[in-house]
């Protein structure tokens, strides 16, 4: 018995290293290289360099981010107004990185910003899809994760600025819809895990209500900001409600 659980302990040991992390990174890495190749070809044909391309991927390092910055660039859109909707499109990670923060509370403040600080929206469902199986994520498989996901991104932009120079119209092959179509697509597989149709279909129509009542009135980027924020609040009610 004591040898069995030692070899499930080394199991457990081995499943949380940085290989086991790039491993459970491939499942994602198609829609990174997709993304990431439309990204990059939305910002060439904005204008950018190779240089200014390379360094939004390393340092901005989010896809819708980088769209909604490719697109206010080439309207000439005031540099102001670019940061502070930037700010705003990505504060979805400060919770992203809140609900795993319970996970390494053993760690420095340091050690936890280079986990937070390369978290995306696929990396944290992974993430997320790992705690469901353990009660601790290990600093190791995490580190695994991000950089893979993050060398990829980097990666595909840079195919993308390359190659975005011989397609002049981009939209005419629909990349500017890439990122929508894969968080269509990731929303439809959570749905249909969660199991709670009503609720989602509640929520959903609360989202849409408040982002056309709230886009007419005031404009549409912020009518999808509160349609975010007040759906996931009645979302939240509801399920402690029920």
């Amino acid at each position: 018995m004591d040898n069995v659980r030692s070899e499930q302990a080394g199991a457990s040991h081995q499943e949380e290293g940085f290989i086991q992390g790039v491993k459970d990174c491939v499942p994602t890495l198609l829609g990174y290289l997709s993304i990431g190749f439309a990204a990059g070809v939305i910002e060439k044909t904005a204008g950018l360099s190779l240089a200014e391309i390379a360094l939004m991927s390393l340092v901005l390092y989010a896809g819708s981010a980088q769209f909604i910055a490719a697109g206010m660039i080439s309207a000439g859109s005031a540099p102001a107004g670019i940061i502070v909707t930037i700010f705003f499109v990505n504060l979805r990670h400060l919770l992203l990185s809140a609900a795993l923060s319970p996970y390494f509370r053993h760690l420095t403040p340091l050690r936890n910003m280079l986990i937070g600080g390369l978290l995306t929206d696929e990396t944290f469902g992974v993430a997320i899809h790992k705690i469901a199986n353990r009660l601790r994520l290990s600093e190791r498989w995490m580190h695994g994760l991000n950089i893979t996901a993050y060398l990829n991104w980097f990666a595909a932009n840079m195919a993308g600025a390359y190659f975005g120079q011989w397609i002049a119209n981009p939209d005419r092959l629909g990349l500017d819809f890439a990122l929508p179509a894969m968080f269509i697509g990731l929303l439809a597989l959570a749905v249909a895990s969660r199991n709670k149709l009503a609720l989602d279909l509640t929520v959903a129509a609360a989202a849409v209500i408040v982002a056309v009542g709230v886009g007419i009135a005031v404009s549409p980027s912020f009518g999808v900001i509160a349609a975010a924020v007040i759906a996931a609040t009645i979302g939240m009610v509801l399920e402690r409600c029920r």
